[in-house]
């Protein structure tokens, strides 16, 4: 029996480069002054969907939310293997929350309707709070199997998975549909394909093939970019090269739900650590050493 998958990725800052210019002063991220990287564990999420296709059938499609940029990690899971991609990009959507996003999201996958399993990687790397692949299944109305560790197997429509506790492993069971997070360990992500990378180098979004269009022709009037546009979307179409863009009109979101005016997270603080310590302190190995260091981490405030 086949099964359709759906992968939620992000593009994200890479948190190597990080810089003084990465946080602006109302505490949200400064995504321009950094450089991106598809999201770690959103690539593992991926070589899910990918083998679970491979073993049963189906097919793989990977969405997205964010900036007309964000296409690069689309075109990155078509290199891979995805058989289909969709950006979801609105302005209107900024400054999003989880709360926000996870709703932004289930609409979207209700709107592509057809699916067996959802995909997410366990985290994202420029939050850290895992809160945006359960709240959407919670809004999706699915069971959910947090920290995939493997898929043992899938059966009369029931999944079975190894999933991580921390510090051991227990198989867990969920009727279909169901929403999947995965966590680094769960397997070695495949690179890309060398005949699709040729193929899918040149698929856009239409917002990207409007970017190069007004590129090319600066004194271009609208009416002119606007027809170029269109005709080399629609040769992108006949190609199959064109990225699905969506936006919020399109998966009939709340607008009250979306963006700043649904996102109840308020920051506040925001606070620069600098540390000063110079050359290192040798820990004796005994209970005195490490009373010692415990003193020091309180008096400096490491801890406490």
């Amino acid at each position: 029996m086949a099964y359709d998958s759906v992968v939620c990725v992000k593009q994200v800052p890479d948190t190597a480069n990080v810089t003084t210019e990465a946080m602006r002063e109302d505490g949200t991220v400064n995504r321009g002054s950094l450089p991106t990287v598809f999201n770690p564990e959103d690539l593992h999420a991926l070589e899910s969907a990918l083998a679970v296709r491979d073993e049963y059938g189906g097919t793989v499609t990977v969405i997205s939310m964010g900036p007309p940029k964000a296409a690069d990690v689309l075109r990155d899971s078509l290199f891979r293997g995805a058989d289909r991609a969709i950006l979801l990009t609105d302005r209107r959507a900024a400054a999003s929350d989880t709360l926000a996003t996870s709703y932004i999201l289930s609409q979207a996958i209700k709107t592509i309707d057809r699916y067996d399993f959802i995909f997410c990687g366990r985290q994202a790397i420029d939050g850290d709070t895992a809160q945006v692949g359960p709240q959407c299944a919670e809004k999706l109305g699915i069971p959910q199997i947090t920290y995939l560790h493997e898929m043992v197997s899938i059966q009369d429509h029931v999944a079975r998975v190894r999933r991580s506790i921390g510090h051991g492993w227990e198989i867990v069971e969920a009727k279909l549909p169901v929403l999947i997070t995965v966590i680094e360990s769960a397997n070695r992500s495949r690179p890309p394909s060398a005949r699709r990378v040729m193929r899918m180098k040149r698929a856009r979004v239409p917002a990207e093939v409007a970017m190069e269009v007004k590129a090319e022709m600066p004194e271009g009037a609208d009416e002119q970019l606007a027809a170029e546009t269109e005709r080399r979307v629609q040769e992108l179409r006949e190609k199959g090269l064109l990225i699905e863009q969506w936006d919020l009109d399109h998966i009939q979101a709340d607008l009250s739900r979306c963006g700043l005016a649904g996102s109840p997270t308020k920051v506040h603080r925001i606070q620069a650590i600098v540390l000063t310590k110079e050359g290192y302190t040798e820990v004796q190995p005994s209970e005195t050493g490490i009373k010692e260091l415990i003193h020091e981490l309180i008096v400096d405030r490491t801890w406490g």
